[in-house]
């Protein structure tokens, strides 16, 4: 594992962040944007040896500030090729992102966006406490981070996830669940407005997800980060999600946009409710379809 592919859950490069120092996340009348992410007719095509294949064609969604919303669709729908271009990791071919009021390349370098892998891509030669911390250490350090003095320290990001008392110990000492807290936990080192989460728990048996899922609506709901997050799982999307995006394949289209009308805070009892039932046959349906 490298240095590389962990710096990139949140941080930015030094490079990046001498570029963004005109970034805003305000509209030009100076009001905050209603919406942290908007897409508006994204496509994504790739050249491959057999021609130009389409990954995403005509993708429009708004998430509003301190949404959470899911991506659910088949595999190679373009779940995370959607997350990759909000996140400034990939350009579209055609259409227009705009994130927090911004450009996502200003989002990013300005250290708005938090990003969180399936793999928990923690440096296994540093501790939970040090892999936490790393985002402030690279890319400009403290200087390059917006409030960085109002900021939850890496200790208190580690009691927040549930896991006081663990700071010092190495990745190898943790459970699969564990690492996947100490990754949330440094993506929300540098107090990213918006959240990027593909699949962060789909390798991990059903109970441990089960309480992740719990988890994360807890820290959702504290400190109201924007969230787009990409699973396979209808039961965990519904369970998650104030609405979620259904997109089918060959190219990733949107199938439809469902909201889940379910009251929070969510126990893992809602699952067994008519409600819950019916939202997540709808889905099924909708995936069957697709």
């Amino acid at each position: 594992m490298t240095a590389k592919t962990a710096m990139a859950a949140g941080s930015a490069t030094a490079a990046d962040t001498a570029d963004s120092t005109d970034s805003t996340t305000t509209t030009p009348d100076g009001a905050e944007p209603r919406n942290s992410v908007e897409l508006e007719n994204i496509t994504v095509t790739f050249a491959t040896e057999r021609g130009e294949v389409t990954a995403l064609r005509d993708i429009s969604l708004a998430v509003e500030n301190g949404g959470f919303v899911s991506l659910l669709g088949p595999s190679g729908c373009g779940k995370s090729t959607l997350l990759r271009v909000v996140a400034d990791l990939l350009s579209p071919t055609a259409g227009t992102v705009a994130v927090l009021g911004t450009s996502a390349h200003q989002a990013r370098t300005s250290r708005r966006l938090g990003f969180v892998f399936q793999d928990s891509a923690l440096l296994p030669w540093r501790t939970a406490v040090e892999n936490v911390r790393l985002p402030l250490q690279v890319g400009g350090g403290t200087k390059a981070v917006p409030d960085a003095a109002d900021s939850p320290s890496p200790e208190e990001l580690l009691a927040l996830v549930g896991l006081a008392g663990r700071e010092n110990a190495y990745p190898h000492e943790l459970s699969g669940g564990m690492r996947q807290r100490v990754s949330i936990a440094r993506a929300l080192v540098c107090r990213p407005r918006v959240l990027l989460m593909d699949e962060p728990f789909g390798a991990l048996d059903e109970i441990t997800r089960d309480r992740l899922n719990e988890e994360l609506l807890r820290i959702w709901e504290a400190t109201g980060t924007t969230i787009l997050f990409v699973t396979h799982s209808i039961t965990e999307a519904v369970f998650m999600s104030q609405r979620v995006l259904v997109l089918s394949a060959h190219p990733g289209r949107v199938r439809e946009l469902v909201p889940v009308d379910l009251p929070y805070p969510r126990t893992l009892d809602v699952r067994e409710t008519p409600e819950f039932t019916t939202l997540a046959a709808r889905l099924r349906r909708l995936l069957e379809d697709c």
